[in-house]
């Protein structure tokens, strides 16, 4: 099987793949980075959310979720496998992620908390730092935005 590119509310997912997905990000977030945060916060459960993923084999391979906020567009929890990474999963994923919260709604910024060592790695895709650096779950993060594509 090749690698395929999903996107789906959490309603609609299958409940195998829902499970892998929440699995790697536990795996990743929690266990690997050892943060002891409330991964499953709800936010997935709000009906405008959206869950974007990777998966090859049945193996999910990456995640992202894309949120709307009151005057933006969020993209957060984007996670790769171990041993998927330097594949280019989460680059295909955050164009994806990109381009789906421009056609949501191109009228406001697209905004993210990333950890602060990833930053360059966001700018590829339009993302500039746009205030302090804070620190979650003992990780340096910065805020980052992309401008709205229109209107």
């Amino acid at each position: 099987m090749t690698l395929a590119y999903r996107r789906a509310a959490l309603a609609d997912c299958d409940p195998t793949t829902l499970y892998r997905m929440l699995q790697l990000r536990v795996d990743v977030f929690v266990v690997e980075q050892e943060c002891a945060y409330p991964e499953l916060d709800g936010r997935d459960l709000e009906p405008t959310a959206e869950l974007l993923w990777a998966e090859e084999n049945e193996a999910v391979l990456g995640t992202l979720r894309i949120l709307r906020d009151p005057d933006a567009m969020r993209i957060g929890r984007v996670v790769t496998a171990a041993a998927a990474r330097g594949r280019g999963v989460a680059a295909a994923l955050m164009t994806q992620a990109v381009e789906r919260c421009i056609e949501t709604d191109a009228t406001v910024p697209i905004v993210l908390g990333a950890q602060a060592h990833l930053a360059d790695w966001y700018a590829r895709f339009g993302f500039v730092v746009s205030g302090d650096r804070y620190q979650e779950d003992g990780i340096p993060h910065v805020p980052m935005t992309r401008a709205a594509a229109g209107g």
